[in-house]
Order: C-alpha cells, then structure tokens, then sequence
C-alpha cells in the first residue's frame, strides 16, 4: 500500500527535536576563544617582534653613543682637564647622547618611531654600570672604560583582534615595550692589570713615540711622549692646544726625496724618525711597516683616479683597503718590523697615492669629495671639539640616502698608527728590516693629502698605550679604542 500524500502532525514532538539551535550558541560561544586564540597567537607575536625591535634599536643607539665617546678622544683626557667630557657625553645636549637619540629614531618600532622623551642616555664607568645622564661625575675610571647604557620605549603599539578586548576594559590599546642596551668604550690606557689592543687595518705608517705639539716646535728629544713607553700611560692627554686630542699635522714620509739608479727604497732622511724633523714645522715623520700579506685587503673606491696607483704593492693596498692579517702587537717587545725596503715618499708617493683612495678624495687638499671634519673658523681650519665627521660628496653613504654634508660617526678617513718605542733601538737599518716595539696606537682623521710634498694632514682623534711589556691577553678590535655591546652585572 503506498503512504499517503499527506499526513497529519504529530501531536508531540520527538526529544531531539528539542535540541535544534544548539549548534549556533555553541559556535557563538567558540567564537570567544577563536577571538583569544587569535589575539594570542597574533597579538603576542607582533609583542615579541616588537621586543626584539626595541632590542635592536636600544643596541644601535647605545652603539652610536658609544662610538661617538671613542672618536672624541675623552679617554684621551683621562683627567679631564680640558673638559672635554662636557660637550661629549655632559648631558641632554651632548654629543653622544644626540647621537644615540637620533639612532634610536631612526630604527621603527612596529613601524612607528621612538618619541624622544622616551630615550634615556645614562653613562657610568666599568662594573659600577651607567646611573647618571651627565658623565663628568663619573668619576676617573671612566677614561678607562666609559660605559653607556641607553633605554627605549615605544609609543602605542598596533594591536588587532585583542582590539575585541576593549570592550571588557582591557588596556591593550595602551601596550608599549622597553628595552635597554649597554655598551663599553675600553682604553688601554690606565689599565691595571695593562690589557693591551690588538686593532685590525691598521695603517703601517709606523710613527715616533713623539708628539710634535700644538705649535709644532719641538724637535726630537725635546717633544713630549704621545705615552709611557713602561707603563702605557697617555702623556700628553687633554684637547689642544694644553694636550694631544685635536692636534693637526703632516705626517712626512721619513724618505729621501733624491731620485737614484738604485732600487727605490727609503732612505732615511732623519734617523731616528722625529717629530718636526728637517725644518717643517707641525709634521711628525714615519717610516714603512712590513706588510705580511695584503691578499685580503679590499680596495677602496675604484672611480678615484689615485686608486689605480695605491694597486702597486702588497703596502699600498693595505692603506687604501684593509689589511686584517698584519697584527700590531702592542706592548710585545720588538713584535713588529719597520721595513725599509718599501718607499712611501715623493718618489712613489705609494702612501699618498693610496691614502687619496681610501678617503675618496679626488684631488689634493680638502673639498675633494672626502667626508671632513667641521670647523669652527676657516681658513686656516680649525676642528671644532667634540669632532663632527660630515659626510664628502664622493662618500659611499650616499647611496643609502645619506645626504652629503651630513653628520656621520663611521668613515674611512678615520685610521689607526702604531706608535714605536723609538729609544729601543735608537737606530734603524739603513735600507733594511728593524724590529721595533710597538707601545701604543694614534687614531685620526685624514683631513687631505698632498702629492707634491708627499704630505698627510691628519687630526688626531685618540691615543692609546700598552707599554712594552704587557703579558695579559689583547683585546682585538676594528680600533685602539674599541667599543662592544655587554651585558651589566
């Protein structure tokens, strides 16, 4: 029999009937933990993200603060006599402190950038970690190793489906993070146990341990030590013209200038190499460094017309390019070798040819391209303390969009010198190899070059000493007054 067409309702409805819509509250319900799940895993994602941005930024800023101490020569003052430290790490309108500012705003977070209010500068010496806004009352220990700790803060962070929360009275929509960064500036100098420096790309323009003076009119015996040979102490520390730092002079290739049949090589003009030597006043002589191998050195820019030349030898290039595998022992008795056999003087002009391409200067003497230092008053130029590196027109910044005539910390203009302890031996081999004891390091800045004098007009930024018998370990660096990221205690 087939069923009917149509049928009555029931009069009473089955039990599961009942349960219909069930499954809507109970997706309602879930949507709840979908929404918290989702904050979780987002939310709290784009949180760590945001940390690990902080982090970078408190390290960069920190970084940059702490360059800026190292170029501006104040453990080169370690009594800060000159007060220096004043206007390079004294406060809110400091040098370093600016720098690690402006650092800090450069580096987004969740891609907003960092108030300025919310960067915290502090500076201290060594263990005792950074406490204070304004070095000058850290007493000391801080020339040996000024410490500076810098500390960020975002504004609002981004937040998305933990929006949903607001409506519960959450405070997300008010999430920051912090996060905080200390960095050491380390000076040999003063040290005790000594802990020497080993820097790498240093330049082998191996130079005196004779300061020619502000003035430049001392001669041989009569100038001042740049440090003590025995203990490495700085001995003429503090800002020009009462010290070292800011001193500006020609760095004189220790050559003859008469043209021979024979080999090229040096032959000494004063020997021992002094401090304005042969009547030129403000100049300080040097002689070559043995370069033990330049096959890693990586050249400078190849548009500058002198960087065809500074490819002649294993000696050039270390100077237009970085030569890391020469080690400047300081402080290891007789480590080193002055090589005579290699000529840097007007003859070649090996030195100048090779300095014009490391700075990317395209012509002789200041305003050709290499990045410079500012001056208060010119001509003649006077550098302004603390030192202001500006980017040149031929600066291989530019192409990150750095504008030239910009403030910079970094550039290859900046270069180290190992200084020997020229009262043992007293003498140098007349076209030979002398071992010689390197007791200490000049960093400075290469203003311009010369190639009829065969001059190099530099600033000196820093001075560190070893001694000549430190027996500790050396610290290895890109610089005799290195700077790294530590974690305070």
């Amino acid at each position: 029999m087939l069923p009917p067409l149509i049928r009555r309702p029931r009069q009473k409805a089955t039990p599961r009937s009942r349960e219909r819509g069930v499954t809507m509250a109970l997706v309602a319900l879930a949507m709840v933990s979908i929404i918290a799940m989702a904050a979780l895993s987002i939310d709290v994602g784009t949180l760590y993200q945001a940390k690990d941005e902080a982090q970078r930024t408190a390290d960069a800023a920190a970084l940059a603060a702490a360059r800026v101490i190292s170029i501006s020569g104040i453990t080169g003052d370690p009594s800060n006599t000159s007060n220096s430290w004043q206007p390079a790490c004294g406060g809110g309108s400091s040098a370093a402190t600016l720098a690690a500012i402006t650092v800090a705003q450069q580096n987004l977070i969740s891609g907003l950038a960092v108030p300025t209010a919310s960067v915290t500068v502090n500076y201290g010496a060594g263990s005792a970690g950074a406490s204070s806004t304004d070095c000058t009352s850290a007493g000391a220990a801080f020339a040996v190793n000024p410490v500076v700790a810098v500390t960020v803060q975002s504004a609002k962070l981004p937040i998305f489906f933990a929006r949903v929360f607001s409506l519960f009275g959450s405070s997300y929509a008010s999430t920051t993070v912090k996060a905080t960064a200390t960095a050491e500036v380390f000076n040999p100098s003063g040290s005790s146990p000594m802990v020497p420096v080993n820097p790498r790309c240093v330049k082998p323009w191996v130079v005196p341990n004779l300061d020619p003076g502000a003035a430049g009119t001392c001669a041989g015996n009569a100038c001042k030590k740049f440090v003590d040979p025995t203990t490495g102490a700085i001995q003429s520390g503090g800002v020009a013209t009462a010290g070292v730092i800011g001193e500006t002079f020609n760095l004189f290739a220790d050559c003859a200038t008469t043209r021979g049949r024979g080999p090229r090589v040096c032959a000494l003009t004063d020997n021992p190499p002094v401090a304005n030597g042969a009547g030129l006043a403000n100049s300080l002589d040097y002689v070559p460094g043995q370069v033990s191998n330049a096959s890693i050195a990586i050249a400078a820019n190849s548009t500058i017309n002198a960087c065809a030349d500074a490819r002649r030898n294993d000696y050039s290039e270390a100077i237009a390019g970085c030569d890391q595998s020469t080690v400047y022992a300081c402080g290891t008795a007789l480590a080193n070798t002055v090589d005579l056999s290699e000529d840097p003087g007007p003859r070649r002009n090996d030195s100048v040819n090779a300095a014009a391409c490391l700075i990317n200067a395209s012509a002789n003497f200041l305003g050709n391209g290499q990045d410079y230092l500012s001056t208060s008053n010119s001509p003649p130029p006077t550098y302004a303390y603390p030192f202001q590196i500006l980017a040149g027109s031929n600066s291989a910044l530019l192409t990150t969009g750095i504008a030239s005539g910009s403030q910079i910390t970094s550039s290859p203009s900046i270069v180290s010198l190992p200084i020997y302890d020229n009262t043992a031996p007293a003498l140098l081999s007349g076209t030979g190899t002398t071992l010689v004891t390197v007791v200490g390091f000049l960093q400075v800045f290469i203003n311009s070059v010369d190639s009829t004098t065969g001059n190099i007009n530099v600033t000196v930024m820093n001075v560190s000493g070893c001694g000549n018998s430190a027996a500790s370990t050396a610290v290895n660096g890109t610089s005799p007054v290195p700077i790294r990221l530590i974690t305070p205690p």
